[in-house]
């Protein structure tokens, strides 16, 4: 347990004493799309049909527009606060390579996400720049999900499966996504049809569950392990991207290794442990600028 205890003030949540929780390391490392920082150095993101602002103050960690109730179903184990980050950067910092990357993204948590979200959010990022993929999932939330107020402004929850395969595939395609969207409606239809069931998918060991995602058309291994660490829970998932095989080329690989060699040799080297590092190779080397 990363905090020391809850309190229910007003409307908000207050964390007491958190241990291993930085927003900037946690929205900011690659694995979500619907958060955005504020002028006053808080968080506001949307997320299982809520919208909350999240703020670090001092040790104490505040979640605003949420109660007690919201903490215990929701947010613990989106945040993933149930977990010891610090029994994980212990392990991982034996590796003396690794160690300045952890302690680069000391306050990283792998957030617990929705599937179907993630399914369709990393399809929509394969081969494209954030600020375009936030984009095109805001479009996509505000035309089939439903609006939520806060402080004055309006947000849009994710749809639902059911919102979701009332759209065609011009309409997706009008929405930013690209030649994504043929990808995208393959999916939502064979979700809603369960030709595809992701908690089914979930289930299944992370080798197996790496090869069910990649049945999905636009998913490749990349995408996959997104998908497995992001919102499956899968830890030995370790996603290559640009910004991950130049870490791994510049820390541990040769130049000419390629992209399944380096993810066989980051999950035989980290073992379950592998998603973790992930994210603070992903995080120290993007912001970083690491070139090989």
């Amino acid at each position: 347990m990363d905090f020391k205890e809850v309190l229910e003030v007003d409307d908000k949540v207050i964390l007491k004493d958190v241990k291993n929780f930085e927003l900037k390391d946690i929205f900011d490392c690659g694995q979500c799309f619907r958060w955005n920082e504020t002028v006053n150095n808080t968080y506001i993101g949307v997320a299982f049909r809520k919208v909350v602002e999240v703020e670090k103050s001092g040790n104490d960690v505040i979640i605003h527009n949420a109660n007690l109730n919201d903490f215990n179903t929701i947010w613990c184990d989106y945040f993933d606060l149930k977990r010891d980050y610090s029994e994980i950067k212990k392990e991982l910092s034996k590796d003396e390579i690794l160690r300045k990357s952890v302690e680069f993204g000391e306050g990283i948590r792998l957030l617990k996400q929705d599937p179907f979200e993630i399914v369709i959010s990393f399809i929509t990022s394969a081969n494209n720049r954030i600020p375009m993929i936030k984009r095109a999932i805001n479009n996509i939330s505000k035309e089939y999900g439903d609006s939520i107020e806060y402080k004055g402004n309006t947000y849009y929850t994710f749809p639902t499966i059911d919102q979701f395969k009332k759209a065609t595939l011009e309409e997706v395609e009008a929405l930013g996504v690209g030649f994504r969207a043929k990808y995208i409606i393959d999916a939502v239809e064979k979700i809603s049809n369960n030709i595809y069931n992701l908690e089914e998918i979930k289930s299944l060991n992370d080798d197996e569950c790496h090869e069910a995602l990649k049945q999905f058309n636009g998913i490749g291994p990349k995408v996959s392990d997104c998908i497995m660490l992001f919102s499956m829970q899968k830890y030995s998932a370790f996603p290559v991207d640009v910004w991950v095989k130049r870490a791994m080329q510049y820390f541990y690989v040769a130049p000419d290794v390629s992209l399944p060699k380096i993810r066989i040799f980051a999950r035989d080297k980290f073992g379950e442990l592998a998603g973790f590092a992930q994210q603070y190779l992903f995080y120290y080397a993007r912001e970083n600028k690491i070139i090989t």
